[in-house]
């Protein structure tokens, strides 16, 4: 059934992880009679985790749509990650949706992943709403989590639906609009009399009527005056006080038994904006000129691709929303971005992994698109009369990167293109080959996210890999300016080979080889100048102590002589290499390091934690400056060989609140102390490689 962009809700539910929210979404569906029957995440069994690695870790991956009718109303609900490795699902499903429901478990309370969901849905202005779940359990204390969250989201927090304990022990709930108290038998509502609450109920009741009253000058006139609200006075003010952030309000119940659902699914439908109210965004023309997309359905069609599916048996799936226009069957489409016409599959509803053919996906709905060549996360498909791209998506930075290797010969032409399609589908991974040490290095935000990506390998692509770590790429350089000769001579039965230089060798500032000629009289003839260079750049190519590229090199040709008939190219490259090998040893030769530059962004409290942590890594802290969210940003110098773990280090200390990039500054001496431990291990690594 399609449905008007009034009466559709898209609706990000996010939080912490294991705090309930894919029990969440289960329970609404089987609620709401869109599901026979309750699946557990413990049995791998949910609508939601339907990837092979969700059901075995028991945990989601990535971003689910799993769409609720209610009421005459839709509910797009996306499912997406708790687990910080897996960031990804929040930032592409928070394009798609209008506002966040945000899951708090009342056995954990207000944890940092309820910090991140609402800050990251402030940030895109979205509506709030919080559903504290499991209030069920022996331990759950409502009020201890509302105090909590008011510490830590301010005073929008607004409670509307609260529970209550019961003479037997169990928990009925009192919804704050109507005032009425009901209790869950089976999932079923039972209305019971009103609990004596003392003086709490008034407060509550009285906490609401003031943020009901701050949203509307009338509202504030009568509240001011003393006379109470009606419910749909309430109801009404509490729909604007969320539609603009005012009000975030707060909702509880249990998910796994069904209790107090009703309530909160009758509230999603009546508190939070629709599509038709809260999807409209700013584009821009491929000239740079503004363009409102308004969320209408006889506009020109605007579609926001905001998660893709790669997957190398079903093929490549990309799920959009619908921001304008309808999306139908035989829509002419272009690609914002590339400019290019779109040539698509069928169109799709989802439910998790289960897929429904339609015809057409309406303005401000949730669907899937089959095989769109051309698109990609982030694109804008539009209808070709106004071609706008709406902003492009910005996606957490990978920080933690392995080196992978192939484990059955033959697989690896395979690994190219496997990670390829892996990459269309995360842009959170990335792949490249280092040039030096010719390792293939992956790079994702944490140990858990790529042990998925070698799962994925595996499972879908069929090539098993290892994980080795990242090999540092060092330089090497002299100290001293050394003079020496380089003397080729053979002979043969025919023509011989000759050249003989003498080279004078020195430290400079150039990355590059910096080659003069000095020579006088014609001792070697200009035409084997070239021949000298070019032997000299072949031998920079590996350095005297570790075989690294020797860098910061000035080399000088003085002298030397030839042969009229022996003397060659040939002759010429290896006798540069040779004055090559005899001078280096003697000027003085070092090791370079990469350093990079460190900006850790981290609550207050772990500054000084993370400037003992860079201290420890040999990194120079070069100082702090205020961040927003109310971070604080340390910037420092940090040898890159010494970061492999940060990203651990980081999570661990900053409970996930902290994030970091690190990007290579330039190159720097290698303490004494710590080159033959290097090459040693270059030696090693080179016995290796001619085995």
């Amino acid at each position: 059934m399609n449905y008007t962009s009034n009466n559709i809700r898209n609706i990000l539910v996010a939080g912490h992880a294991g705090c309930g929210k894919t029990t969440l979404v289960e329970s609404l569906l089987y609620t709401t009679g869109a599901i026979e029957r309750m699946g557990r995440v413990e049995d791998g069994s949910t609508v939601c985790d339907y990837d092979p690695e969700e059901e075995k870790r028991r945990a989601s991956l990535g971003a689910s749509v799993a769409p609720v009718e209610y009421d005459g109303v839709k509910l797009n609900l996306i499912d997406v990650p708790g687990l910080f490795d897996f960031e990804l699902g929040a930032y592409e499903g928070i394009r798609a949706a209008e506002s966040v429901l945000i899951c708090v478990s009342a056995r954990s309370g207000v944890t940092v992943g309820v910090e991140k969901a609402y800050k990251l849905a402030k940030k895109y202005g979205k509506s709030r709403m919080i559903f504290v779940t499991k209030m069920d359990l022996e331990n759950a204390n409502f009020y201890k989590i509302l105090e909590e969250l008011k510490t830590e989201i301010g005073p929008s927090v607004c409670p509307c639906v609260v529970p209550v304990k019961l003479d037997d022990g169990t928990t009925a709930y009192v919804n704050l609009f109507s005032q009425k108290a009901f209790k869950y038998e089976g999932g079923k509502q039972i209305q019971i009399e009103l609990p004596d609450m003392g003086h709490r109920l008034d407060g509550l009741v009285a906490a609401m009527s003031e943020a009901v009253a701050e949203t509307d000058d009338a509202l504030m006139e009568k509240f001011f005056d003393g006379e109470p609200f009606t419910t749909d006075e309430i109801v009404e003010g509490m729909r604007l006080g969320v539609k603009t952030g005012v009000i975030t309000p707060v909702f509880c119940g249990s998910a796994v038994n069904q209790q107090a659902l009703d309530m909160l699914l009758f509230n999603m439908r009546k508190l939070l904006p629709s599509a038709a109210r809260g999807a409209s965004a700013m584009a821009e023309s491929k000239n740079g000129d503004p363009v409102e997309i308004e969320c209408k359905e006889d506009d020109p069609l605007a579609a926001y691709v905001f998660k893709t599916v790669a997957d190398p048996f079903v093929g490549k799936l990309s799920y959009v929303k619908v921001i304008s226009g309808k999306l139908a069957s035989g829509s002419a489409l272009v690609n914002a971005r590339t400019g290019e016409s779109e040539r698509m599959g069928k169109l799709l509803f989802l439910r998790g992994k289960k897929q429904m053919d339609t015809s057409e996906i309406g303005t401000g709905d949730i669907g899937a698109v089959t095989k769109l060549p051309g698109a990609q996360t982030g694109d804008t498909l539009c209808d070709p009369s106004r071609v706008a791209a709406l902003p492009a998506p910005v996606f957490p930075v990978p920080t933690q990167s392995v080196a992978i290797k192939v484990a059955k010969k033959g697989d690896e032409g395979k690994i190219g293109s496997a990670l390829t399609r892996l990459m269309e589908e995360d842009p959170t991974l990335s792949y490249h080959v280092n040039s030096e040490t010719g390792q293939q290095i992956i790079s994702g935000l944490g140990e858990q996210h790529l042990d998925v990506v070698v799962a994925k390998l595996k499972a879908k692509f069929g090539v098993e890999v290892t994980l080795e770590p990242e090999r540092v790429a060092y330089r090497e350089s002299i100290r001293k300016k050394f003079k020496a000769q380089g003397r080729h001579k053979k002979q043969t039965g025919g023509h011989g080979q000759f050249g003989d230089v003498w080279i004078e060798f020195e430290p400079c500032d150039s990355e590059e080889l910096v080659f003069e000629e000095k020579v006088f009289g014609g001792s070697v003839p200009k035409n084997f100048f070239p021949a000298v260079e070019k032997g000299l750049r072949q031998a920079t190519e590996h350095g005297v102590l570790a075989g690294y590229p020797m860098v910061g090199l000035k080399a000088t040709l003085l002298d030397g002589s030839y042969h009229p008939v022996d003397s060659s190219e040939m002759a010429f490259i290896m006798a540069a290499k040779l004055a090559y090998k005899a001078a280096l040893p003697n000027a003085g030769p070092i090791l370079l390091e990469p350093v990079g530059t460190l900006k850790a962004h981290v609550p207050n409290g772990n500054t000084g934690d993370v400037m003992g942590d860079v201290t420890k890594r040999r990194g120079r802290v070069l100082g702090m400056n205020p961040d927003e969210d109310g971070l604080q940003t340390v910037e420092a110098e940090v040898p890159m060989a010494e970061m492999q773990d940060f990203t651990t280090f980081m999570r661990q200390l900053t409970q996930g609140r902290g994030w970091f990039t690190l990007e290579f500054t330039r190159y720097e001496p290698l303490p004494q102390m710590l080159e033959a431990k290097v090459i040693e291990e270059a030696k090693k690594l080179n016995t290796e490689a001619e085995e």
